[in-house]
């Protein structure tokens, strides 16, 4: 009986096994088609955003640039987790090596921290635009923008491999089920056996540095300009202006109220049932990243006006084929 304890204690899963609803197992393949339909909506919507962003000359700008560096995050992210969960959900795919879920775990987290610093660098191009916007072109130049990415590279990054390298030797002696459709840190650590009081405090430390911060920073500019154009702008230029503030301010809401219901879920699991838990975990990743296609596509007047101008050309051009065919 000691030599099989200590045989047990001395045992680290390798391969892990993504079991994601499991009260609802036995519908697992109706759960394929909702999912599916929030994929081909966040691709079809970035990949639109994305087209027209780049083929129109009026929207290059640091503005409308960042909006397509979303949407590129927007497909990225949830494509590192929504096809595997749609095999595992329809075709009982649904193991995955150690190293295959750090790695997973890895684009997730750390692709996910460019969203949030992507937000913040929207909120302090408003600032500047709307609060000193003499000096427009000489703050919010390419240097700045392209010094604000690599910083951003670097803080999620490091970030993310501290999470990486502590997670790595953590011996998983007991179940390897991770109840989760991927492998999310918190998810994995939890199934270890020793002491995982630094990866807890690595995963509290990233939240609130950048999280905290990016969130703090944003509430700062947004109020200086609410200041701002109540004292000095005029009714429509305090029309537009909360109208452009609004619309950034609805993207940064799905994001981090999503993001932090999911991280308290995490806290007060024990209290969340496990597929209510696992919703709230795949819809962190994937709402921000179907609504936020359709918020810009509808509030933002510019975007809004090459799109329906595309729409008319492809309709005409449609209509004279047509035309010359009879």
């Amino acid at each position: 009986m000691r030599e099989e304890s200590v045989e047990r204690s001395n045992l680290s899963h390798t391969t892990f096994i993504l079991i994601g609803f499991p009260e609802l197992y036995e519908y697992r393949r109706l759960l394929f088609f909702p999912f599916f339909l929030i994929y081909v909506v966040v691709l079809i919507g970035n990949s639109v955003i994305i087209y027209v962003i780049k083929t129109a000359e009026s929207l290059h700008t640091p503005m409308y640039i960042l909006i397509s560096y979303m949407a590129v995050i927007d497909i990225i992210v949830p494509t590192a987790i929504i096809p595997n969960m749609l095999l595992s959900l329809l075709f009982d795919w649904n193991r995955i090596s150690l190293a295959g879920c750090l790695t997973q775990m890895f684009f997730v987290h750390c692709i996910s921290s460019f969203e949030s610093t992507i937000l913040l660098i929207m909120a302090l191009d408003r600032y500047v635009a709307i609060c000193n916007p003499l000096r427009y072109a000489e703050i919010m130049n390419t240097s700045v923008f392209l010094k604000m990415g690599i910083l951003s590279v670097i803080r999620g990054g490091a970030w993310t491999c501290a999470l990486i390298i502590l997670a790595h030797p953590l011996s998983f002696c007991g179940s390897n089920i991770i109840n989760q459709c991927y492998c999310e840190h918190m998810a994995l650590v939890s199934l270890a056996c020793g002491s995982t009081t630094k990866n807890n405090v690595t995963g509290l430390l990233m939240a609130f540095t950048i999280v905290g911060f990016d969130i703090s920073c944003i509430l700062f500019s947004y109020i200086r300009i609410i200041t701002v154009v109540i004292k000095t702008a005029s009714a429509k230029e305090r029309q537009k202006a909360f109208h452009t503030c609004s619309t950034h301010l609805i993207v940064m809401f799905f994001f981090y109220i999503s993001g932090n219901v999911s991280f308290v879920a995490y806290r007060v699991s024990n209290t969340i049932p496990t597929d209510v838990h696992t919703l709230l975990s795949v819809m962190y990743l994937v709402v921000p990243a179907s609504v936020n296609p359709i918020i810009y596509g509808v509030r933002t007047k510019e975007i809004r006006q090459v799109i329906v101008k595309m729409f008319r050309r492809r309709i005409l051009v449609s209509s004279n084929v047509v035309t010359v065919k009879t």
